[in-house]
């Protein structure tokens, strides 16, 4: 079946669903292409549960799947592919943090949003990648548990004076790009902007022009004066990066940055989502309320 002619059957049935369309930034350029909205995967559920929508469609992993759903329990929330899993979400279960959190009497937990509900529900708090330095800096506590990024918390631990306790998860895809490889292309392209995501290792960051989220990097790349970037996250990226900025020029930093489970998700497993209204996430009550409150107090911190 032709692209086209698919991308037409699923608009056909997400108006007759009444259904919403997320893509996280990740997503296959034509995922992308024909979603209502793309984003980070947080304020991807966020904004879907601001619609009337009786049905989200993720294209994303688990765990993002588990947040629209944590977010919009009356909805139905569909993951066109049950198999897309996260590595690092998998690094940790909620039996060995309580066992660390055992050890730790009192020190709270901060859980960066890429985990899963039951993971999150046995947090303290949430962040994500935009906003985990303040959601550090807004707890009094001087040490805490971070969890399951140890890249995300070593970037972070730079902007306060409290005790870390790193989980040791990374993102096998962030994971890959090395610094020798950032110093090579910084050298050959000295006019381009060196710009990545906290989830590469810190020798990586060390050598980065700007560290941020995927959307901060949308951001950064729009206001920038360059006229080219070095671009160290998922290549996923690339496809809004060069949509908004035609005029501009994007160096991937490496072709390692593809996630292979970002990448399960195709045309042909959104219409069948479509199609068959399966597979659903739907995370239990018990679970839900615990991990809403950890999200709940991280989205309480005042914005700039």
């Amino acid at each position: 079946m032709e692209q086209q002619s698919i991308q037409t059957q699923i608009k056909k049935l997400l108006k007759e669903r009444n259904a919403v369309l997320l893509a996280h930034n990740y997503m296959r350029d034509e995922v992308q292409e024909i979603a209502d909205i793309t984003g980070d995967s947080l304020a991807l559920s966020m904004e879907a549960a601001k619609t009337d929508a009786e049905v989200i469609v993720f294209c994303g992993v688990h765990f993002m799947a588990e947040s629209a759903s944590i977010l919009s329990p009356e909805k139905t929330v569909l993951l066109p592919r049950l198999d897309a899993g996260c590595p690092m979400a998998d690094m940790v279960t909620v039996e060995a943090l309580r066992d660390l959190k055992k050890s730790l009497p009192g020190v709270p937990v901060v859980t960066y949003v890429n985990s899963s509900a039951a993971v999150k529900a046995e947090s303290d708090i949430c962040c994500t990648s935009a906003n985990a330095v303040k959601v550090v800096q807004s707890l009094e506590d001087d040490e805490i548990i971070f969890a399951p990024d140890r890249n995300l918390g070593r970037y972070v631990s730079g902007f306060t004076n409290k005790r870390f306790h790193l989980w040791e998860g990374y993102c096998p895809t962030h994971e890959r790009l090395r610094a020798e490889v950032v110093q090579e292309l910084k050298q050959n392209n000295p006019d381009a902007p060196f710009v990545c995501h906290p989830e590469c290792n810190p020798q990586v960051v060390a050598l980065a022009d700007h560290v941020c989220s995927t959307t901060g990097m949308y951001d950064y790349c729009r206001k920038s004066s360059a006229k080219r970037f070095i671009i160290g996250t998922e290549a996923g990226i690339l496809w809004r990066l060069k949509r908004e900025n035609p005029e501009k020029e994007f160096i991937l930093a490496s072709p390692a940055l593809v996630c292979p489970n970002m990448k399960l998700t195709s045309l042909e497993d959104v219409l069948e989502a479509l199609t068959t209204m399966q597979p659903v996430v739907k995370v239990p009550e018990e679970t839900r309320v615990p991990a809403k409150r950890a999200l709940e107090r991280m989205l309480a911190i005042p914005r700039d």
